[in-house]
């Protein structure tokens, strides 16, 4: 180590005296003694690998207030809350990465209902006794899909899981080949049978899967026929499957209970909308399933969840298993569940009130005229430099659900002088209520079909803080 580095080692600023400078500067009305100290600690620290790192054109120590406006930094980041709202402007419907689902007002409302208040979470008011959670939502649940029992557990892998471990632990579970599937984040069919203690017997092969592969695999050591949604991704060609109702009758046949994980939650009939098929929760349940599996986030257009429904000997065992209690949702996914749900009682409702239906099956000459409506904001806005066009293009469905499915749009075109389209992005993303957009052709490109019309001054008040901070640093570079 040269003399240098030791020399501004030995002059990094000691934490008392940090500590007298941040009182100066009114910090610790903000933050807790022990806070200052960790984060004063923290900066000391970086400036230490700093130096060390240094390729020894480091000369003199900063400021000991620079130093100190560091850590005020530090804890002011500390401050902003991680978790924050944007504006998904990606045209994906069903983002998983943005939270999938909006929640409708009604759900929002029973949410902050249960949350700022006691409430009868597993309390019998009639009977003025221990009641269960389930029960809030499941004759909703049943009514709605036909179904002769419902559980909810905390996302639909936890669904899975769960009948998976009650019906086939040490037994085989029979599934085509092609649809051992993997979803996002690493989600893979076979991994959550092996952590249910299940034995995975697939049949048949990736693109053909016959009734005769399923009749040939059944054994005394057989547990459970399921079928699993293949989500986003469709195998089209040469193919053939078995459908659930075949399934059906082949387990009535042997005994053996049949499980569809269907995955995305379909209430409502898209195809009546232009949208492709995407079987319903009633629809399948009225095929004599014994059990099913859907998330609550995705297309049904709620709170993230796991939905069990089925007869009701299945599910009496499913609800006794120890793995419940773990897996249980909390109050908060049970208001907003059930406020998700009672839109459904009339689907012409929910179709308005419920903003993931609504922007799947938004007509294109509407979502035409917001785009016009978000051009002309953004033009009016009078920033210099900015050009906007409108185009026409496609958004998805998004979640895993349809991944074949292109739906028609109005895209709003923005360029920007002195910007690249990808800092344009980024800087749109760095917002205090980020923008996330996409690019093509060098262009950023927002897609209206996922924009709500009360988040266009958002965009606007967004590029009016980009511009003047472009402007800002132009003048800095002109002055320099």
């Amino acid at each position: 180590m040269d003399e240098r580095k030791k020399d501004l080692l030995k002059h990094l600023p000691k934490i008392d005296e940090l500590l007298l400078a941040l009182e100066k500067k009114g910090a610790f009305s903000q933050n807790g003694r022990d806070y200052l100290v960790a984060a004063s600690r923290a900066v000391v620290e970086e400036l230490r690998e700093a130096i060390l790192a240094s390729p020894g054109n480091m000369t003199e120590m900063p400021r000991l207030d620079d130093v100190a406006g560091k850590v005020e930094e530090r804890l002011t980041a500390m401050h902003r809350f991680r978790l924050r709202k944007v504006v998904n402007a990606t045209g994906v419907v069903l983002h998983t990465n943005l939270g999938r689902s909006p929640l409708c007002g009604d759900a929002l409302e029973r949410l902050m209902e249960v949350a700022g208040s006691y409430s009868n979470l597993e309390y019998d008011l009639e009977k003025g006794e221990r009641g269960l959670r389930y029960s809030h939502v499941r004759e909703l649940l049943c009514l709605l899909s036909g179904a002769e029992e419902a559980l909810v557990v905390n996302n639909n892998a936890a669904a899975v899981l769960l009948v998976l471990d009650t019906l086939a632990r040490g037994r085989e579970a029979i599934v085509s080949r092609g649809e051992l599937v993997e979803i996002g984040g690493e989600f893979r069919i076979p991994d959550i049978m092996e952590k249910s203690g299940a034995i995975l017997r697939e049949v048949g092969t990736t693109n053909r899967t016959r009734q005769g592969d399923y009749e040939r695999a059944v054994s005394e050591r057989t547990g459970l026929i399921m079928k699993v949604h293949t989500s986003n991704f469709r195998i089209v060609g040469f193919t053939e499957e078995v459908s659930l109702e075949a399934l059906v009758s082949l387990g009535k046949a042997y005994g053996i209970p049949v499980m569809d994980d269907l995955g995305s939650g379909c209430m409502i009939d898209l195809a009546s909308y232009g949208l492709g098929r995407e079987p319903t929760v009633r629809s399948v349940m009225n095929s004599g399933v014994d059990v099913a599996t859907i998330s609550g986030d995705k297309l049904l257009g709620g709170p993230q969840a796991g939905i069990i429904l089925g007869k009701k000997e299945i599910m009496a065992d499913v609800m006794r298993n120890p793995l419940n209690r773990a897996l249980r949702i909390d109050k908060l996914t049970l208001a907003a569940l059930e406020g998700t749900l009672v839109q459904y009682l009339n689907p012409q409702n929910a179709v308005r009130a419920i903003r993931t239906l609504h922007s799947l099956t938004e007509p294109l000459p509407v979502t035409a005229k917001r785009a016009k409506r978000l051009a002309a904001v953004l033009r009016r806005a009078g920033i210099e430099g900015l050009e906007i066009t409108l185009k026409k293009g496609f958004s998805a469905v998004g979640g895993g659900a349809l991944p074949m499915q292109e739906i028609e749009t109005m895209l709003v075109a923005m360029r920007y002088d002195g910007l690249s389209s990808v800092r344009l992005e980024e800087r749109l993303r760095c917002l205090d209520v980020p923008v996330i957009a996409r690019i093509d052709g060098g262009e950023v490109l927002l897609d209206v079909r996922t924009v709500d019309d009360g988040e266009f001054p958002l965009i606007r008040d967004g590029m009016k803080i980009i511009a003047g901070r472009s402007f800002e640093h132009a003048a800095t570079l002109l002055t320099s």
